[in-house]
């Protein structure tokens, strides 16, 4: 089993922080948040989906449950920034080494500042990308706050 294990798995075993794994099937192509809320049979506030923002060179992490939207105003208060755009899926790669429906907020290349929805506190467990399509993590807000270092924050439209 230890090769199928992805870096935001081994980063969080480095950490001694316990985390279920959930799997999926992705073959059909549907790897939106929703779909994969119910395809793990979990409800979507308790799914969390990682965007990738700039402010010019500057990149910015935004952990939100998959059926809101982010809010560009609320995200660049948070970090402090004028302006936050969308990062381009063509860069996602280069800039986190994960790509597009497998992108852990957990063991990008670089630790960019990271910011949770503050509705992750109330909730006993949440669940974020493994850092590969077709893989989840499931682990306590409070666990995920200290391997990203995020902050708790409200986020969404």
């Amino acid at each position: 089993m230890g090769a199928s294990k992805t870096n935001a798995m081994r980063i969080l075993d480095n950490h001694s922080i316990e985390y279920g794994m959930m799997s999926y099937d992705a073959h059909d192509g549907k790897i939106d948040g929703i779909t994969v809320a119910e395809k793990i049979g979990k409800a979507p506030e308790t799914v969390f989906k990682t965007l990738v923002t700039h402010s010019g060179p500057q990149l910015y992490v935004f952990v939100i449950p998959v059926a809101t939207e982010l809010d560009l105003k609320k995200a660049a208060k948070a970090a402090g920034a004028k302006k936050i755009e969308m990062l381009a899926v063509k860069d996602l790669q280069k800039y986190t080494g994960y790509i597009r429906g497998g992108c852990s907020p957990i063991g990008m290349k670089k630790q960019y500042p990271t910011f949770i929805d503050d509705s992750a506190s109330s909730l006993p467990e949440i669940i974020v990308s493994g850092g590969r399509i077709g893989t989840q993590i499931v682990l306590k807000p409070t666990q995920f706050l200290e391997v990203t270092q995020a902050e708790a924050v409200a986020l969404i439209k």
